[in-house]
């Protein structure tokens, strides 16, 4: 495990964010430009960097189970921190807080901030790996995750159309078809793959200016004492990824496979809860704080707990 690759890259995410809060307090990244700029990420960044990961790796059998079975995993392992944040969240009273942090626990920000510290890990493989992980990231968020907004609501349905058409299956279907095309075409030209990886390179930078905007916006003496915010940072940055971890272990899976599973329930809430939480008026405010605040906090948390999961897999 390359640790000085891995602090380099979350040094540089904490700079971006750190920017990102200037340029909000400044007045140049306003609530109306982060908005607009998690649309354009949602709906053609991150398209753009889940094809491009999927295509990244040659076709080939080895490659194709690989994929298949970090996709059955995935949905595991999503299904399993559903069933904790369930159990944790059901004491609190407040039923939209309730369901913000539930989400949070379960959807990690795993195309956004993930990728690059999985390709600091892992490499091209990482990334491979990652993109199928996201494809039980979509399955599930638009399902189970909108059923927990749905929750005494008469206002949100899940219906099929989202289950099947949304921002998060339809690149995830148009790049596995794609990988699956390879088999014929090795190599797509080379302005395609280009493109594809200019725009998905761009959601990293922009989803951390857009976290640190959100902390921005708060009163930092409100940010900093939300018990709630701590609560959510300790579960889903600890606790999660460390059991998942000892989980794999106990299950026998080999070393590479729990490394990334680790590191993907080590990161912080994904963006969407807030998109979501915007969408469906449900505190969009404290959906920013939580999302804020584990993001600062995943910055000294990350190199933690993949330490300790270093420690576990060598046992």
């Amino acid at each position: 495990m390359d640790f000085t690759a891995l602090l380099n890259t979350i040094i540089m995410l904490f700079i971006t964010l750190v920017i990102g809060f200037v340029v909000n307090r400044l007045g140049i990244l306003d609530e109306i430009a982060s908005k607009k700029l998690s649309r354009l990420i949602v709906a053609l960044c991150q398209p753009a960097l889940i094809i491009s990961s999927l295509i990244k790796l040659p076709f080939t059998v080895e490659n194709l189970k690989l994929g298949l079975i970090t996709l059955g995993i995935g949905v595991a392992v999503h299904l399993f921190l559903a069933a904790i944040a369930f159990l944790i969240c059901r004491p609190l009273r407040d039923i939209d807080e309730q369901k913000l942090i539930e989400f949070s626990i379960i959807f990690g920000n795993v195309g956004f901030i993930g990728f690059p510290i999985l390709n600091s890990l892992l490499g091209e493989r990482g990334l491979f790996m990652g993109a199928f992980f996201v494809v039980s990231f979509h399955l599930v968020l638009w399902t189970l995750g909108i059923a927990i907004f749905a929750r005494k609501r008469n206002d949100i349905k899940l219906t099929v159309k989202k289950i099947f058409i949304n921002p998060g299956t339809i690149p995830c279907t148009i790049g596995f078809l794609l990988f699956l095309l390879k088999c014929k075409i090795p190599e797509f030209p080379g302005f395609f793959t280009t493109t594809l990886g200019y725009l998905g390179d761009m959601c990293t930078p922009v989803s951390m200016l857009i976290i640190g905007a959100l902390i921005g916006r708060r009163n930092l003496l409100q940010f900093f004492t939300s018990w709630k915010a701590y609560f959510l940072s300790f579960v889903k940055l600890i606790v999660t990824p460390i059991l998942v971890c000892l989980l794999l272990k106990v299950l026998g899976f080999n070393n590479e496979l729990i490394l990334f599973m680790t590191t993907v329930c080590a990161l912080p809430p994904a963006t969407m809860v807030s998109i979501l939480a915007e969408m469906y008026h449900t505190k969009p405010e404290v959906s920013a704080q939580l999302v804020g605040m584990s993001s600062l906090l995943s910055v000294v948390s990350i190199p933690i707990v993949l330490k300790i999961s270093e420690f576990i897999i060598n046992i």
